[in-house]
This record gives C-alpha cells, structure tokens and sequence, in this order.
C-alpha cells in the first residue's frame, strides 16, 4: 500500500523493516539549529536518516529571500540518492514538532514528482517503540526527479494574482504575528493584503495529531468560500510551516493548493510591497 499523507506509529512499526522503506528524520528548532542533528545522535526510530531544515531542505539565504529559500533541487535529488530513496521508495518523514518540518520534505518530495510519502503523525513524540543511537547502513541509489515548478508562486506571481483576486491567499502563522501585534522573528509585523489567517496549530488535537478528516474538509471549506484548491495558496514566516497547511488540505481531500514559497520574510525585503495590520 502506497502511503501519501499521514501514517500512523503503529502502521509504522508493522513496515519498520519493508525493503522499500525509506524514513527520515526532520527534527530542527529554529532558536538552535544544531538541535535537531543533537536528538537525531541521541535517539532516532530505526532506520532513519537526517534532514538538516538548513543544510538539505533550503539554501542560501540572500538580501531578496526569505528565512528558508528553496533548496537547489539538483543538490536535494542528489542528497536523496545519498539517502537511498528511489522512485520506488516508500518515505516517512517525522520530527518532534507535529509535523511542522516534516511536511517541508513531504511537500518538497511531491514537487519532485514523488507521490509515495507520508509524515509520521504525531512525529517521534507519539512513537511507543524503542529508538535507536546506530546509524542505519544506506547504500546510494539513483533518485530520477519530474519537478514541477507549479507548485510553488513568486512574490511577483502573488502580486498579480491577488490583484485580480484569483487566489486565496493563507497564512499559518499564529493570529498575533498575522495581525502585527508581535513578531519574535521577523523585523516587521502584520501580513499581505487580502491573506486570511489559519494558524497551523488548527490542524491539530490537543495531543498533537492531526484532526479527522471530514472536521478538517469543512473548516477549510467554509474558509476557501467561493475558492478552490487549487485558487489556493499557502504561506508563512518562511514556507515551512505553511506546508503543514497544505498537507492538511491534502489530508482532507482538498488537492492542488500551493506555496509561497519566499512567505512573509521574503516579502518584506522589498519596502515597495504593502504590508497590512489587524
């Protein structure tokens, strides 16, 4: 069975040993960005590689980019050979964090053509299995891409569209940060004209899984209004996040939404872009 959106532990530890089997590691904290490599050397679900946020799933940073630019894809397609994922490959992604860097990778795999992968729900958080400290022997194999540009929008692009109102534009962000009221990260507060609020979180139960599918469908209906999926895109500080959104929308059958990719901290690199409060 091919697994595209979520996969829960305990389907997991049935397929721990599956020769097709390729898991991976996403755990990272944005106040320490060697966290995550830390946790991975202290305990990690058998098998897993690591994904650095930094290092593998984005690039350079620039005066025009955002906190998290699109990685080269050409150095991700390598690096997923390194890791031995082919096409043929089954890839679970987790982290310690909901979802909220694993789906960066999901998303990032998806635009590459590769529909077989899934994010652990709950993460390593929810996992009652044992860990482990050994690193898994991974042999090199040949990852063949079919990247697909369109899923993902430039500033220019949502400037455009957003002029003749032909997306929905939403963003992840928690509602204090979306309204300007304070911004911990980024130097400036507040959020695009005519983007909604939908903070991650929402996604989710208290205990950190994913809500049912049919609770997610209506919420994100009756916030899309006359929109489609696919009229829909996503965004946030810096494209991370946002791609929890777009995995739950996945999730609940909404297929076809995209990214900004660049978010709110490439679009206010530019002081000639709006920027607007409450």
């Amino acid at each position: 069975m091919t697994y595209t959106t979520l996969l829960s532990s305990d389907t997991l530890a049935q397929h721990i040993n599956d020769s097709n089997l390729i898991i991976i590691d996403c755990r990272f904290s944005l106040a320490d960005s060697e966290a995550g490599a830390k946790a991975y050397r202290m305990g990690h679900i058998k098998n897993a590689r690591y994904a650095h946020l930094d290092n593998d799933l984005s690039s350079t940073i620039s005066n025009s980019t955002g906190r998290h630019p699109l990685p080269n894809f050409s150095s991700l397609v390598k690096k997923l050979g390194q890791w031995g994922v082919t096409n043929n490959s089954q890839v679970i992604v987790y982290d310690d964090a909901n979802g909220t860097f694993a789906s960066r990778l999901w998303w990032l795999l998806r635009c590459l053509g590769h529909e077989a992968v899934a994010v652990l729900d709950g993460g390593i958080t929810h996992w009652q299995h044992s860990l482990t400290t050994t690193l898994p022997p991974i042999t090199t194999k040949i990852f063949r891409p079919y990247l697909d540009p369109s899923n993902w929008l430039s500033a220019i692009d949502i400037s455009n569209k957003l002029a003749t109102h032909s997306i929905q534009l939403i963003d992840a962000r928690t509602p204090e940060r979306f309204i300007g009221e304070q911004d911990p990260i980024d130097p400036i507060a507040g959020h695009i004209p005519y983007a909604i609020n939908r903070a991650f979180q929402l996604n989710l139960t208290e205990n950190g899984l994913f809500i049912q599918r049919d609770k997610l469908r209506n919420q994100f209906i009756s916030l899309l209004g006359p929109y489609t999926p696919k009229q829909t895109v996503h965004m946030c500080g810096s494209g991370v996040t946002a791609c929890h959104n777009l995995l739950a929308m996945e999730c609940a059958g909404l297929s076809g939404s995209k990214l900004y990719a660049g978010s709110w901290s490439e679009w206010i690199t530019n002081q000639n872009r709006p920027v607007a409060t409450h």
